[in-house]
This record gives structure tokens, C-alpha cells and sequence, in this order.
């Protein structure tokens, strides 16, 4: 039954991947056609965000069965095989299948309301029978329980001690009957949903799951709510899949990962390090600037920082570089994705503040400038006061042969960051038509530089599909989480606590920020930004608090939280790929300076607000 089902699992994973290139050509032609020639069609554009909608739907199972769905995997990593194999089950069965089963009940009755009222788009020459979209909401909550019936019987097997299992299922199920008593809380159902969240966060279950199952608990069990309160859910939902600021997402996701295998990263690299080599601190500050430059042209953490250590950290190790400062410039500059644009970060915050991602890529300009400044006068600095630390390389090499190098090297990643952030800043194109049309130069980048192949395209599509998958049930889950939480009173007892208890608008902004960066140390940006963000925005919009600007100091603080001992998972990044070749200790002490610069580019943009308009956007 197992393989069966991640059979067909695996078949619709495919299916998918194809659907993310087929996007992102359409996009692009679609943007071409309308730019070019003045030739747009309303029903192109809806099969666009049709296609991104069956993309992401039906990666959700896809994403489950290869374990993609994130958690907080502090703990987690050190459990016995036993003790995962519980959790996973536990997970599935308490948390995933019951929020999926109601979901689907939902979805159901909204697609067969779409299919009797025969309804077709609102825009003329749109696409008729919508309900085949709104289908696959329900196809794709049925496909979840089926992923979720196979992870349980693979997970089972590795259960050791099984009667432990039965006992804590009996356990759960005993205290769930004694909760739907109604019985008086011993603590305010708020503190009660956000301990059992953070509990079940750090105890290693999956975060999306923990916010939709809790979400669907406290409903339940709340005697003033009821599941009524999530009725709506399927229709947010949809709301989704109609956002076509969010079909960015999927699109920058593809671009970063084709160029992150077309080796045009590593030649970066070592054309650099051959350009700064001969200046104390040289390779430290080659990876800063093309950390920036796979900032601006892929902007994944994950895939930056690991490329870098592959590369770099040998090279630094090699010409004796001391490894606190070499491991701490690479995941630094690995992380300025979180801020450069085109930022997964600034897109989701834009979609979350209700902002104009163009205006927010504008304004996040000069705090990455500030940052890749900052760390650059650091390693020069502190390499000048003690040269043992990153000495200059002798190099044979003619100077000026070097510096062609570098150049021919460096224009086709710069002349493709160009075309994608220029034609977004001057208004030529939205943020998803210049990630599709940044897909098309990758693969014409990848072409020149002869790598590009049916594996490499194949390899993009499907991570693209996980990754988006992923991102987007977060979403599905805070959004659940957000309407109990918001019928609890929380929003109201935030934006009390903050605008009356607090009563100072520079108290909040602190508070917040301080918020965000303990929340850092121990879960993703994404989870800050669907479920901690919407809390705040009502309560920056009460105070008169410049949005953009609030946006931009959150993405910052974000940035940092990927740096932040003991986890941040740049430093999880660098110390898997690096191996043995550097401590835990000496990630730790070398990123610690790195972190201090980021909170001074904070402070900074917090007392100057006024400098990230230079580019416009105000």
C-alpha cells in the first residue's frame, strides 16, 4: 500500500516539476508579448496562476514523502531512530490527517457550490469552469491523507518499542476527550494554544502541521469558538492561489537553482579570490562580493552558504586564514539573500504587510549595500591590526590578465541582475514577469557556460516544487493558526499590550525587533513572517509607523537570526559541508563580529530611516 501510494506521489511530483518550467516559459512570454508588441491575453494570464496553483498543491505530498516540510530540528537531529519514527507517526496522525479530513470537508463543498452555480471568471475573456481549479484544492488535501496513511506504515516499521507507541496514542486520545468536556482552562486559552505550539515546535514535529492541527485543537475545544470559526478556511485559501505576487516565489526559487548548478558560482569565486588574493584579508573579501552577487542573482541561504564552503573555505584553510574569520565571512555573506534583492524574504513580507514588492526590493538596496561595506571594512580592519589572520597571496599571475578574467566572469551574472531588478525598479515589469524572465536568462547563462542538461532542469523543477510546496503549507497552516488565534482575542491583546500598556511608538518598534530576534534563534523566517508579522502590522499602522520601512528592519533582523548560535542555520549549512576541516566552537566565535555588524546595519536604518529611499519607492 505504501509503495503504491508513493507511487502515484512520486508520478504527481513529476507532473508538477514540468508545470514549474511550462510557468515560468509562459511568464516569460506572456511579459514579452505584452512589453513588445502590446498583445496580452486575460486568459493567458489565468492559466499562469492556475499552472502555479496545481504546482504547489500537488507538491504538498511530494514535499511530504521526501520529508521537505521543515521543522525545528534542534532536538530532533539527536533523537533515536525509534523516537523519530513516533514523532512522525504521532504527527500524521494527530496534527496532519484531522486538519486535512475538515479541510477537505470545506473544499468539497466549495468546488461542487462553483460547479452548480457554473462559475466562470469575473474578467472578460477569462477562463471558464473555475471549479476545476478549485478541485484540485480538494484533489490535493486527498493526495496529503494518502502520503500521510504511507509515511505512517514506513515510519511504524521502525518503531522498537510499539506497546510505548499504543500508550502514548490511548494517552493523546484520553486527553483530547477530557478537553472536549469544556472544562474551565487552568490557563487563558492564548498562553495555553502558544506553550502547546512552542512545545510541539521544539519537540521536532513538522511547523506547518503544528500550526493547522493546533489551530483545528483549540477550535474544538474552545467552547466559544467551534469549527465554525474555520469554515471559511478553503475560501482563504483560494485567496492564495489567487495571489499573483506569491507565483514570484516559485520562479526566483527556479532561477537561483539552475544558476546554482551551472558552476558560474564557482568561477565567481576563484576569479576573485585571484583578483583581492594579493591584499591582506583578499579571499575573505572575494566571498563577500559574491556572496552579494549569488545574493542578487539566486538568493538561497541554503544553497549559497555550502557552495561557498565547498569552494572557499579549502582555498582560506589552505593560505592560512584563521578559521573563525573564514567561516565567519562565509556564512555571513551567504545570508545576504535575506536582504539583497530579489529576496523570497521581501516577497513574502510584501505579501504579509500588504506592500508593494517593487517598493520594498527599492528600499532594501541600500541596507545590503550598507551590510556588504560593513563587513568588508571589518576584514580589512581587523586583517591590517593583526596580518596572521588573513594574509596576502604572492601570485605570479599578470595583474591585468586576472582582472579580464574577472570581468568576462562577472558580466553575465551582473547583466542578468540588471535585466531582473531594473526592470522591476523602473516599473517595467512586476516582480513575477522579472523572475520568469531571470528563468529565461539562467538558462541562457547555463547554456553559455555549457552545463546546461535534462538533469540539471530536472533537478531545479523538482527542488523548486518541494521548496515552494513547503513555503506555501506553512502558509496554509499560519493562516489557520491566525483566524483561531485572532477569534482568542490575540490581536487585540497584542495591539492592547503595545499601544496601550507599552504607549510608546519606539518601545514597540525595540520590543518587536527584540521578539524577532529571540524567535530567530530558534525558528525560520517563514513561520515569523505568516504567523508573528500579521499580529504586528495592525499595531504599526495604529502608531503611523512607516510600513516599508518597519519591513525592511524586520528582513534585517531576520537576516540575522540565520546567524545566531547556537541555531542558525547558516552555521547548520557551513558545518555539514565543511566536515572536519573547522569546529563548532570556531563557526561560533567567527560569525559573533559578523552578527554585531548586522545589529549596527539595524541601527543604523532604525535612526536613518530617510536612506532607504536613495532608489525611490517613498
Amino acid at each position: 500500500m505504501s509503495y503504491i501510494i508513493d507511487t502515484i506521489t512520486k508520478k504527481v511530483g513529476m507532473l508538477s516539476a514540468i508545470l514549474a518550467m511550462l510557468l515560468a516559459l509562459l511568464v516569460g512570454y506572456d511579459a514579452l508579448m505584452r512589453y513588445l508588441f502590446s498583445a496580452g491575453s486575460i486568459a493567458l494570464q489565468e492559466v499562469e496562476w492556475h499552472l502555479f496553483d496545481i504546482l504547489f498543491l500537488l507538491g504538498l505530498s511530494y514535499a511530504l514523502k521526501h520529508k521537505k516540510h521543515v521543522r525545528v530540528d534542534i532536538f530532533f537531529v539527536n533523537y533515536s531512530p525509534n523516537t523519530k519514527a513516533m514523532i512522525e507517526i504521532l504527527s500524521m496522525l494527530f496534527l496532519l490527517i484531522p486538519f486535512s479530513m475538515f479541510f477537505l470537508q470545506g473544499a468539497f463543498d466549495m468546488t461542487l457550490q462553483s460547479f452548480l452555480q457554473n462559475e466562470v471568471s469575473s474578467d472578460p475573456g477569462g477562463l471558464k469552469y473555475r471549479f476545476i481549479i478549485k478541485g484540485v484544492l480538494f484533489l490535493a488535501f486527498i493526495l496529503l491523507v494518502l502520503q500521510a496513511i504511507s509515511e505512517i506504515i514506513k515510519a511504524y516499521r521502525d518503531v522498537e518499542n510499539k506497546k510505548l507507541l499504543f500508550g502514548i496514542v490511548f494517552g493523546v486520545i484520553i486527553l483530547f476527550a477530557i478537553a472536549m468536556l469544556h472544562l474551565p482552562f487552568l490557563l487563558d486559552p492564548l498562553w495555553l494554544m502558544f506553550l502547546l505550539t512552542l512545545f510541539l515546535l521544539m519537540s521536532g514535529f513538522e511547523v506547518a502541521f503544528v500550526f493547522a492541527g493546533v489551530a483545528l485543537l483549540f477550535a474544538l475545544i474552545s467552547e466559544e469558538l467551534g469549527l465554525e470559526v474555520l469554515e471559511m478556511l478553503p475560501y482563504r485559501v483560494y485567496g492564495i492561489m489567487r495571489n499573483t505576487t506569491l507565483m514570484a516565489v516559485p520562479l526566483f526559487i527556479l532561477m537561483g537553482l539552475i544558476l546554482e548548478k551551472s558552476k558560474i558560482a564557482e568561477d565567481l569565486l576563484l576569479s576573485m579570490g585571484k583578483l583581492f588574493g594579493g591584499i591582506r584579508g583578499g579571499l575573505a573579501i572575494s566571498v563577500v562580493v559574491v556572496g552579494a552577487i549569488l545574493a542578487a542573482s539566486t538568493g538561497i541561504v541554503g544553497a549559497s552558504v555550502v557552495m561557498m564552503s565547498l569552494i572557499a573555505l579549502p582555498l582560506m584553510l589552505k593560505h592560512n586564514y584563521k578559521p573563525e574569520l573564514a567561516t565567519g565571512a562565509i556564512v555571513s555573506s551567504g545570508t545576504l539573500g535575506q536582504i539583497i534583492p530579489p529576496s523570497i524574504v521581501l516577497i513574502v513580507l510584501g505579501d504579509q504587510m500588504h506592500l508593494s514588492v517593487g517598493d520594498l526590493f527599492k528600499a532594501a538596496v541600500v541596507p545590503g549595500i550598507l551590510l556588504i561595506i560593513l563587513y568588508i571594512l571589518y576584514i580589512l580592519i581587523y586583517a591590517r591590526i593583526n596580518p596572521t589572520v588573513a594574509p596576502a597571496i604572492k601570485s605570479e599571475e599578470n595583474y591585468r590578465d586576472m582582472l579580464k578574467e574577472a570581468i568576462k566572469v562577472i558580466t553575465p551574472p551582473l547583466v542578468l541582475i540588471l535585466a531582473v531588478l531594473g526592470s522591476i525598479f523602473a516599473g517595467v515589469a512586476s516582480p513575477t514577469e522579472s523572475a520568469a524572465i531571470g528563468v529565461i536568462g539562467a538558462l541562457i547563462l547555463t547554456t553559455i557556460n555549457g552545463q546546461l542538461s535534462l538533469e540539471l532542469i530536472r533537478y531545479a523543477s523538482i527542488e523548486t516544487v518541494k521548496l515552494t510546496s513547503m513555503i506555501f503549507m506553512i502558509l496554509i497552516g499560519a493562516t489557520a493558526f491566525s483566524l483561531v488565534f485572532n477569534e482568542l482575542g490575540g490581536q487585540d491583546m497584542a495591539l492592547e499590550f503595545f499601544a496601550e500598556d507599552m504607549g510608546s511608538k519606539w518601545g514597540f518598534i525595540l520590543f518587536a525587533m527584540l521578539i524577532i530576534f529571540v524567535l530567530g534563534f530558534f525558528i525560520d523566517f517563514i513561520e515569523i513572517a505568516f504567523v508573528v508579522v500579521p499580529i504586528l502590522v495592525p499595531i504599526v499602522h495604529s502608531f503611523g509607523i512607516d510600513a516599508v520601512w518597519f519591513a525592511i528592519l524586520i528582513a534585517l533582523n531576520l537576516q540575522a537570526s540565520f546567524l545566531t548560535p547556537p541555531f542558525g542555520f547558516a552555521l547548520f549549512y557551513l558545518k555539514g559541508s565543511a566536515g572536519d576541516k573547522v569546529t563548532t566552537g570556531e563557526i561560533y566565535r567567527g560569525v559573533i563580529p559578523f552578527i554585531a555588524l548586522q545589529i549596527l546595519a539595524l541601527v543604523i536604518i532604525l535612526l536613518f530611516p530617510d536612506l532607504i529611499y536613495i532608489f525611490g519607492g517613498k
